[in-house]
């Protein structure tokens, strides 16, 4: 999983329209993103090309706030034309795959 400055995240926002895309926003002490970030790389194992990127919020001021981050973990998914959507709860890999599965483009 890339890891993405704030710079970085948010041009790659601004290019959205490029396709869809999950951010993991993460602190390098949160216990629950440890076992998140675990769950989303059982996720890329079976899925490689999924489009998921990961960003440390302690890096991301401005973002937090424009996006109203409530706490961490968050799996934001962004997608053109929709609005962000924002998951805070992971309760199984089962349960992550259902949700980012769609991202993953079609050949």
């Amino acid at each position: 999983m890339q890891e993405l400055s704030q710079q970085e995240l948010r041009d790659k926002v601004n290019q959205v329209s490029e396709g869809s895309f999950a951010v993991f926003l993460y602190t390098p002490l949160c216990g629950t993103c440890k076992v998140t970030e675990r769950m989303l790389d059982i996720i890329l194992t079976m899925k490689p090309n999924l489009p998921l990127v990961k960003s440390n919020i302690n890096f991301l001021p401005h973002l937090s706030q424009e996006w109203r981050i409530a706490s961490v973990p968050c799996v934001v998914i962004i997608e053109p034309g929709k609005e962000k959507q924002y998951m805070y709860r992971m309760q199984s890999v089962d349960e992550l795959y259902r949700r980012l599965i769609p991202l993953v483009h079609q050949e």
